[in-house]
């Protein structure tokens, strides 16, 4: 499935082709209504989602759904600091380089990656789970 238009300064994909490896959001300006920045079929689904004050979000509880996933998709925070990421591919050729500060937001959606920390960086992590453990990394 095509992801949504993400042609803005701020909202930058990082593909190959068709592929795509993760999504770039810096920070800034909110959108003013709901925007969601991944295309329906990606294994976890990254948006803005814009209520007006006094909007309730009615109580709910979400539909058991049987899910097939491989890989493990990924959202990073830079929370403090500034970092490098470097994207790869399935072949572990690199991809792009991107630098991230505080405020910034990347989901990692498909081959490897690896950080340099520019400065004390705290990273906020969002993955799928249950999480087995260290060993779940292949290093290359």
């Amino acid at each position: 499935m095509t992801p949504p238009d993400l042609s803005t300064d701020r909202v930058r994909p990082i593909q190959v082709g068709a592929q795509m490896y993760g999504l770039v959001v810096r920070d800034g300006p909110l959108p003013d209504h709901t925007t969601f920045l991944t295309a329906p079929d990606h294994a976890l689904q990254l948006g803005y989602i814009v209520y007006p004050a006094g909007h309730e979000i009615p109580r709910h509880t979400h539909k058991p759904i049987v899910r097939t996933l491989t890989g493990t998709a990924e959202v990073l925070v830079v929370k403090q600091g500034r970092c490098e990421l470097d994207v790869y591919d399935a072949d572990a050729a690199l991809v792009e380089t991107v630098t991230l500060a505080t405020g910034d937001v990347v989901l990692l959606l498909a081959g490897g990656h690896a950080f340099r920390m520019l400065e004390d960086t705290v990273l906020m992590e969002i993955k799928q789970g249950p999480y087995p453990g260290p060993d779940e990394k292949a290093h290359f």
